[in-house]
């Protein structure tokens, strides 16, 4: 028997966790259950968009009714639109969907049993389900948008409404209704978000007037007084005490992205993304950038650092932190350097074009700051890593191709990665056009000096982070996966498809405190405190 990962505390757990910010919420208060559908949004900021491949977001979750316990929880590729409650069977009706952006409106409807946990995707063409109900045991009434926006006027309002029929519905077989049954009445239909609605249904469930959803956990870090340290979507900085209560949070409309503790742990700096559009009169208007300096005793903001456009963040070891710029406009500009102590950019370098696909490269634990460039000819595709020398007159050096097969003309991106004994064990993935294809994700162990491979480690999904130590490394995965990797010779000593309360959980950022402690900040919007050594040693 394997031993599993021991998570000592989960901090910011709270009732519907797991499906994130809700969407619609049916109450089968006779049933003793509550469905929720919800979304848990992007692993992608505008810095970052290397963990985003084969992520499904949306979530459709079973609770008891009773202490709000999730029984289940369903992925789902679609937001979940609607969702009905079978008159006499233990079977909820989820109709999900959305229009592409471009052409299609795609969608499932899935048919959940309440009491097994199993579903079945029913349709045999994808098709958006706008609306579900229950006519009578036999029939349900469906509402689905038209296949696409070309042949038909009208389709972002109108949809066809139509009644299928089966004997017995629990008992409806994987794709089995036919394109032929799904014709009906041409009607308006309303398709505004009721998110709103759906948080204040979950509210009033949960006793909670004012409860809302946390959401995804971008950085963490482990404070030498026993705190934790994290930023979030929707928040700014929080800090929790080593009782587990909550010590500070500072909320904000968008929320944090990379942290980094400054020297003698009396304040951070804090990358607040500033992506979000609003209407201001007749314009359209984004909030002006913000790098802010927090205090960690109590999360007050001293200051903010003088930036023309979002950055994200670099670091060296000792203290050094460079501000690049990921904004199209703006990519010909220098990269900022701010000294250990500094209060504003000391020095610049150039360092060329950014998107945060490729060249996304945030490396902990080094005493280089270290980063993707690309060449003039092709900066998408022919990267190298390199090292910006920040003291005195500051310089680039060449270090090696990103890319360690010959000709290295494959297409990789970035990802994380930490610095280790004069090497660099970083992940990444192999783009294609197809999509990510599987195998084509990694973790490589690499010499600083000349790029030459030590160890490599292929994976079907992309890294969300990576830390470690002379022994380990840590890697999660967005299908939820956990893997931990001999330092030395890249051996897997575990992996495991994380949990808690027994349902999944997707980790999105990492954090090793010391040799027995992982912290894990999660897509859902919660933080692990995780003791590892006995799950890597194998011991039970």
């Amino acid at each position: 028997m394997s031993a599993s990962l021991t998570v000592r505390r989960v901090l910011g757990d709270r009732p519907f966790a797991e499906i994130g910010m809700p969407l619609v919420v049916a109450d089968g208060e006779e049933r003793g259950v509550v469905v929720v559908g919800g979304d848990l949004g992007y692993l992608q900021w505008s810095g970052g968009g290397t963990a985003q491949d084969r992520w499904q977001r949306y979530r459709v979750g079973v609770y008891d009714s009773g202490d709000l316990r999730c029984r289940w929880v369903v992925g789902s590729r679609w937001p979940v639109n609607c969702l009905a409650f079978h008159p006499t069977l233990p079977v909820v009706a989820v109709g999900t969907g959305s229009y592409d952006g471009g052409y299609f409106f795609e969608g499932e409807l899935v048919l959940l049993d309440l009491e097994s946990g199993r579903s079945a995707s029913v349709l045999a063409e994808p098709r958006e389900v706008l609306q579900v109900e229950w006519a009578s045991d036999q029939a349900l009434r469906l509402v689905l948008a038209p296949p696409d926006d070309y042949d038909f006027d009208e389709a972002h309002s109108h949809g066809f409404d139509m009644v299928i029929e089966r004997s017995d519905w629990g008992a409806v077989a994987q794709s089995s209704v036919q394109h032929e049954e799904l014709t009906g009445e041409w009607i308006e239909f309303d398709r505004s978000a009721h998110e709103q609605e759906a948080v204040a249904r979950l509210g009033a469930l949960c006793g909670e007037p004012w409860w809302e959803p946390r959401r995804q956990v971008w950085d963490l870090h482990g404070l030498t007084d026993g705190r934790v340290l994290a930023c979030l979507e929707g928040v700014l900085a929080e800090a929790w005490r080593p009782d587990g209560q909550l010590d500070w949070c500072v909320p904000d409309d968008e929320g944090g992205r990379q942290l980094v503790v400054r020297d003698g742990e009396l304040d951070a700096w804090v990358n607040v993304e500033r992506r979000r559009v609003r209407r201001v009169g007749r314009e359209w208007v984004t909030e002006p950038p913000l790098v802010a300096r927090i205090s960690l005793a109590d999360g007050k903001v001293l200051g903010s650092l003088p930036v023309g456009s979002r950055v994200v963040f670099t670091t060296r070891d000792d203290g050094w932190l460079a501000l690049r710029s990921p904004d199209l406009e703006r990519q010909q500009e220098p990269t900022a350097l701010v000294p250990p102590a500094g209060e504003a950019p000391e020095a610049s370098v150039p360092l060329r074009r950014f998107d945060l696909f490729n060249h996304f490269f945030p490396v902990r634990r080094s005493g280089q700051l270290l980063f993707l460039r690309g060449e003039k000819s092709e900066p998408w595709r022919k990267k190298w890593v390199v090292a910006v020398d920040p003291d005195e007159a500051p310089t680039v050096r060449k270090l090696f191709p990103l890319d360690w097969e010959p000709p290295h003309a494959r297409h990789l991106f970035g990802g994380p990665g930490i610095a280790q004994d004069g090497d660099l064990v970083h992940a990444g993935t192999v783009h294609d056009g197809a999509g990510l294809l599987p195998g084509n994700a990694f973790v490589v162990r690499r010499s600083l000096e000349d790029g030459a491979v030590r160890w490599q480690f292929t994976a079907d999904f992309p890294a969300t982070a990576l830390d470690g130590n002379a022994d380990t490394v840590y890697v999660a995965f967005n299908s939820g996966e956990l893997v931990a990797l001999r330092t030395s010779d890249g051996t897997v000593l575990r992996r495991q498809h994380l949990e808690v309360g027994g349902q999944p959980v997707v980790p999105l950022s990492l954090a090793l405190t010391g040799p027995d402690r992982l912290l894990i900040g999660t897509a859902d919007g919660r933080i692990l405190d995780c003791l590892v050594a006995q799950w890597t040693n194998g011991r039970n």
